[in-house]
């Protein structure tokens, strides 16, 4: 089955007791029993929901899966991965990650004695040095947020299986309708569907998608323990947002190509950061395993005030958190999503302040590109 076809028709596409083609919103949080102790196929809807169901049988198959989980956000789904290691474990971690992973790791998962080690993993030779006696899994970004470096998946899966370690891939910029970690070996994929999959700014959650029966039995057991689960209303909006990611992450990234190439043109522009780039140092391997470059750009321009300058004065960019959304949305790293990395941190990873990120969305590329050449005047 094809990507496009997929989207439409992979997993539960429908319902089998009344035949609506659209899954309905189960509202309920418990189900009648004919016996005690002897329930039919859901219980209780922190365990198990119809909808929620739906919606994670289609991001295995998208993913090329055994199973798919549904969180409450980007944020669950991870910390719900991380629950698999114990005290005194070590994790190898992208470096230039999203800032709320960053966050997690360092200020809240390191009080419970799991440690992290934060490297550019786009050179597989510090993946290497990087790797300790207590190492369990390695946890990569790509393309990173915000600076868009690719990391080779292919490549990470050789380590993974040298050194008996999972692979966990966050997926989130690339989405699955350009790129499948599962497919290129990884163990595990994460997903903020807040972003593309949701794509329509009005859902706040998280997905995973498993290689393995035994990953599954495992992420099923955390899920439901723990319970940042998914409600109905919004697994049913990341079912109906899915049925249009292919056309959206088409048009998206068309225009997207288009923007990268103007900036490229405009003389207060001094880095872009976009792998569809030729120049991009990642170029080359995105190519190999993605099917597309998706739709983030980061683009300095030189300073802070230069950046604020800029924003000020855009009319169809919506200064906003977040990304993946049809509206094309804008921020400055520093000062929103990686704020709470350290500004010492932030520097060294070349995260400046005048570092802008666009999320570009499905407007005519044409008035966006006019409003910027405007506010750039």
């Amino acid at each position: 089955m094809k990507a496009k076809t997929k989207m439409i028709h992979g997993g539960i596409t429908s319902d089998e007791h009344t035949g609506a083609v659209s899954v309905p919103i189960y509202q309920t949080s418990t189900y009648q029993q004919k016996q005690a102790g002897n329930p039919g196929d859901y219980e209780y809807s922190r365990t198990g929901n119809p909808t929620r169901h739906a919606l994670e049988s289609v991001i295995a198959d998208l993913e090329n899966g055994t199973a798919g989980f549904a969180f409450g956000s980007g944020m669950g789904a991870i910390t719900s991965v991380m629950m698999l290691f114990e005290a005194g474990d070590h994790i190898v971690m992208t470096d230039d990650i999203y800032g709320g992973s960053y966050r997690l790791m360092s200020h809240v998962w390191d009080q419970f004695h799991l440690s992290t080690t934060y490297v550019d993993t786009s050179h597989s030779e510090e993946v290497e040095v990087a790797i300790q006696p207590n190492t369990k899994a390695l946890f990569i970004e790509t393309p990173t947020n915000p600076l868009l470096k690719i990391t080779d998946i292919w490549k990470m899966a050789e380590i993974a299986k040298k050194h008996d370690l999972l692979l966990i891939v966050d997926n989130t910029f690339a989405t699955p309708y350009f790129q499948q970690p599962l497919s290129l070996g990884a163990d595990i994929v994460l997903h903020s569907a807040s972003k593309y999959i949701g794509g329509h700014s009005d859902v706040v959650a998280g997905l995973v998608a498993v290689k393995s029966d035994a990953l599954a039995e495992s992420i099923h057991f955390i899920q439901n323990s723990a319970g940042a689960i998914l409600g109905p209303q919004d697994a049913w909006l990341l079912l109906r947002g899915i049925k249009t990611l292919a056309l959206r992450m088409e048009a998206i990234e068309q225009n997207t190509k288009q923007i990268a190439a103007f900036l490229q043109e405009q003389k207060q522009v001094s880095s872009i950061y976009y792998p569809g780039l030729a120049a991009h140092p990642g170029h080359e391997i995105a190519k190999q395993q993605a099917t597309g470059f998706g739709g983030m750009i980061s683009f300095d321009v030189g300073s802070e005030k230069a950046a604020d300058s800029l924003l000020e004065r855009l009319q169809y960019f919506t200064l906003a958190e977040s990304l993946g959304a049809v509206e094309t949305l804008i921020s400055i790293p520093a000062k929103m999503t990686h704020a709470s990395i350290p500004p010492e941190r932030r520097k060294e990873l070349g995260i400046t302040d005048g570092l802008i990120r666009l999320s570009v969305g499905i407007e005519d590329s044409e008035d966006l590109m006019e409003d910027l050449e405007q506010a750039m005047e």
